[in-house]
């Protein structure tokens, strides 16, 4: 993503957001302004004001925030070439949010507290025909990603799911959003999928992870998710030929059900330094020591760990640079907590499409921020601990 040079110095910023109440939104507006500016200076490789005759004037557009509206002349060329991705990025989310809080108030769902935070989020209210213009396209952007074909392989698969609540046929009940992340052969983070279950289920993740294959899903080699019975048994069943691994978070957060409600001693600690060893020889070690030690004061924890601790282990099949990001399903945390900032502006989603259109919106945006980023691991490593593998085989 190319950097952009705009040029809003401490005191202009400073004076906008001391000008007035109004000056947050003030201050937006010239930063979104300047990107425009250095934009089509970027696009045509002439600045403002240069003699030249690519320029040719402005056009008034407004783009809805939620600090407000913000009034912009959106420059333009003369071969009528310039355009900008900056409105549609920044607004679709904006739009599945402001559907979902119109929704409510539409609906009868809502009070008019709902109706004053759409108006303070929005700058203005919508009208239904609007909301419904809007969603329309929202809603066949949104599926035409979710849908689309998965041409490359993605050795490494994330599973996660979270619970929001949405009102349906007048009762209001938690819905499940399943989520799968891949990491491909370029060490990209991508969104594959996001979909809404009435619960998790064997039924419901084997339908979610059978549809990623359908489109396309390949080349799986090791899969990351939680305990979660029904969603071991899709991935055993859909994915047999990926290793998986449990993530130790949770595991570290099941252990608790197994000690007193305060533990004094460093027993948990200890248990948590295991992922931290460089290798599976030492974890062993380390946990026959473990074992020892605590068997007669916890004895409860010590046999589930024993029962359960080797599914945990699996991330150390990988090569080492890997074992940090592929021990955990926390890869997705930056994802479900912006998903959760937002879905706790509308509280109870008034049916689960609306949530659906969120959190997908949701999702889109930060899977475009991934793939600009810098790359999330590098695959070199993969690939040399693969052929080490073959070479070990092979002696």
């Amino acid at each position: 993503m190319t950097n952009r040079d705009v040029r809003l110095s401490r005191g202009e910023l400073k004076a906008l957001l001391l000008s007035d109440e109004d000056g947050f939104r003030q201050a937006l507006q010239t930063v979104v302004q300047e990107v425009l500016e250095a934009e089509m200076t970027e696009a045509i490789g002439a600045e403002k004001g240069e003699r030249t005759s690519y320029r040719s004037g402005y056009y008034e557009r407004k783009l809805v925030t939620r600090v407000g509206v913000l009034e912009l002349r959106v420059p333009q060329d003369r071969a009528g070439r310039f355009s900008t991705e900056l409105f549609e990025r920044y607004q679709r989310s904006e739009k599945a949010l402001v559907s979902a809080l119109v929704e409510m108030y539409v609906q009868g769902v809502s009070t008019r507290k709902v109706k004053a935070v759409t108006e303070e989020l929005c700058g203005h209210s919508f009208s239904a025909s609007t909301v419904s213009e809007a969603t329309m396209r929202l809603d066949e952007a949104l599926k035409a990603f979710f849908t689309r074909r998965l041409e490359e392989s993605y050795p490494y698969l994330i599973l996660d799911a979270r619970y929001e609540r949405a009102r349906e046929a007048g009762v209001i009940a938690s819905q499940a959003v399943l989520v799968a992340i891949g990491v491909d052969w370029e060490g990209r983070r991508q969104v594959l999928g996001v979909e809404l279950a009435n619960r998790e289920s064997h039924s419901s993740w084997r339908e979610f992870v059978t549809g990623l294959k359908n489109r396309g899903l390949a080349g799986v080699e090791f899969v990351v998710s939680d305990d979660h019975p029904g969603l071991r048994a899709a991935i055993r069943e859909v994915l047999p030929e990926a290793v998986w691994q449990r993530c130790y978070v949770h595991f570290l957060r099941n252990a608790l059900d197994y000690v007193p409600r305060k533990v004094d001693d460093d027993c948990l600690m200890e248990l948590r330094w295991f992922y931290d060893r460089r290798d599976l020889a030492e974890v062993k070690r380390d946990l026959a020591q473990w074992i020892a030690k605590w068997q007669a004061k916890y004895p409860k924890l010590v046999n589930w760990v024993e029962d359960n601790i080797e599914e945990t282990l699996s991330f150390y099949r990988l090569p080492l640079a890997h074992h940090k990001h592929m021990k955990s399903t926390n890869m997705l945390e930056r994802l479900n907590q912006e998903i959760k900032r937002r879905t706790l502006v509308v509280r109870i989603f008034p049916n689960p499409r609306s949530c659906l259109r969120l959190v997908r919106a949701l999702a889109v945006e930060i899977h475009e921020n991934w793939l600009e980023a810098t790359r999330y691991l590098n695959m070199d490593h993969l690939r040399e601990h693969k052929k080490e593998s073959l070479r070990a085989l092979a002696a």
